[in-house]
């Protein structure tokens, strides 16, 4: 968005890029930072969800600070100790007066002036008393985009549709796979040798299971057919180890595609 315009709630704290999403939130001085590749989901709807369902847990858990206690923190150019309060000098270097002054709102700043005239050596303290007692009327958390208290107190903003998990770098199918479906590659050891078709799944930790299927013995086509039905089985092996729903290379490729087609209809 163009500077000084806030991103649709949707958005917030998220920055599409070439490969997908990344979320980036500063809450205190510290910075919530995570990627979500469509590689990663499968299709750039799915990244786009799990951005913002990461982005909403940041939200709703690490709130921004209070006004008050925003309102209370030095500024780099504070030169009197107390935030609020200023000195006016005369043109001759001179302390005309002591200021307290705070922002409530759009339309609402307090403000009242102690002239040293009147006040004399008790104008500075007046002032300091007076910003406190502004701040008593200063409740609620620092406003940081409009989205933030919808995303904290509502419903999600975003997709009801179901999250898929996070697929693994073995799932992940690669621009020089031939096979069309993500842990089943043609292999040929030597210039010459027919080739094999290989099934191969990494499990928790390094470990990895894989079968080949010999083209000699079963034919290009059907060592593919074979090995791409041992990759649903070793996957099926590992989600009921594991528990964790993933859909089989065929309902990904189906995924995949629609959700591509879904995504560049979204705004």
């Amino acid at each position: 968005m163009p500077r000084g315009i806030p991103n649709p709630a949707a958005m917030y704290g998220i920055s599409p890029r070439a490969w997908g999403f990344e979320v980036s939130i500063v809450r205190n001085g510290t910075r919530y930072y995570k990627q979500f590749g469509r590689a990663s989901y499968g299709s750039v709807e799915q990244a786009l969800l799990q951005a913002q369902d990461w982005r909403d847990e940041v939200v709703r858990s690490v709130p921004p600070l209070p006004r008050r206690t925003r309102a209370e923190k030095l500024r780099a150019n504070n030169t009197t100790g107390v935030s609020g309060v200023f000195c006016q000098v005369s043109a001759g270097g001179k302390v005309r007066a002591w200021v307290a002054k705070t922002y409530l709102g759009q339309d609402e700043i307090l403000r009242t002036d102690f002239p040293v005239g009147a006040a004399g050596q008790a104008a500075q303290t007046l002032a300091i008393e007076e910003r406190a007692r502004q701040l008593e009327r200063m409740a609620g958390l620092s406003r940081l985009h409009p989205a933030e208290e919808a995303i904290r107190t509502g419903p999600a903003v975003h997709s009801a549709e179901p999250r898929l998990p996070k697929r693994s770098k073995s799932e992940i199918r690669r621009c020089t796979n031939s096979s069309g479906v993500s842990g089943v590659h043609f292999k040929s050891p030597n210039i010459g040798h027919p080739g094999y078709w290989l099934a191969i799944t990494y499990t928790a930790g390094k470990g990895s299971v894989s079968k080949a299927f010999s083209i000699k013995e079963h034919g290009a086509d059907e060592a593919k057919r074979l090995a791409i039905e041992e990759r649903e089985r070793q996957l099926e092996q590992k989600l009921s180890a594991t528990g964790a729903p993933t859909p089989s290379p065929r309902q990904e490729t189906h995924r995949r595609r629609t959700g591509a087609s879904k995504a560049r209809q979204t705004p």
